[in-house]
């Protein structure tokens, strides 16, 4: 058990005051930055769902909005593009989605980077085949100064099928790379 030692009454209102804003700022600061994490994580959901119904509707302009000037895409298909470049792809109609469902999301949050992984049923027709399959993702967001958060980068791979499913491919010399 603790003695009870007395507070002389000169130091009483200091005392009080400063162990109320300890017990403030230690209550506030771990709940606040976790609430925000959270903020932050179901902001990048909500930016992740604009992007699949302006992917389905074909709005180019939505899609040009998110995405950043810089902006470096690897598509279902392999291709590496440009934001100017997916655009064009979108507007000409050569990629066009029927079907998009995002499963097991997953959001990692470094700094002003948002890095999302998704795996997708997809549903629609490219340059030159069926695009339906499923595939992983990946949407970097970067967050620019006006608080806005922009696409810089995506990737995406078909996840195997069949006999290939599970299956790990290495270098012609057989060594795991």
């Amino acid at each position: 058990m603790f003695p009870i030692v007395p507070i002389p009454s000169s130091l009483r209102g200091q005392t009080v005051g400063l162990l109320l804003v300890l017990c403030l700022a230690m209550a506030a600061t771990p709940g606040h930055a976790w609430q925000a994490k959270k903020d932050t994580k179901r902001q990048i959901e909500q930016l992740e769902m604009q992007w699949r119904i302006a992917q389905l509707s074909g709005d180019i302009v939505t899609m040009d909005h998110m995405l950043a000037d810089d902006y470096v895409g690897i598509t279902l298909t392999g291709q590496v593009t440009t934001k100017a470049q997916q655009l064009a792809r979108l507007k000409s109609h050569t990629v066009t989605l029927t079907r998009l469902d995002l499963q097991d999301m997953k959001i990692k949050l470094v700094g002003q980077v948002a890095i999302v992984t998704v795996k997708a049923k997809v549903e629609g027709t490219g340059a030159v085949a069926s695009l339906n399959g499923d595939y992983h993702y990946t949407r970097i967001y970067h967050q620019i100064a006006t608080g806005a958060w922009k696409i810089t980068n995506f990737e995406a791979i078909r996840v195997p099928t069949g006999r290939h499913r599970g299956m790990h491919f290495y270098p012609a010399s057989g060594q795991a790379g």
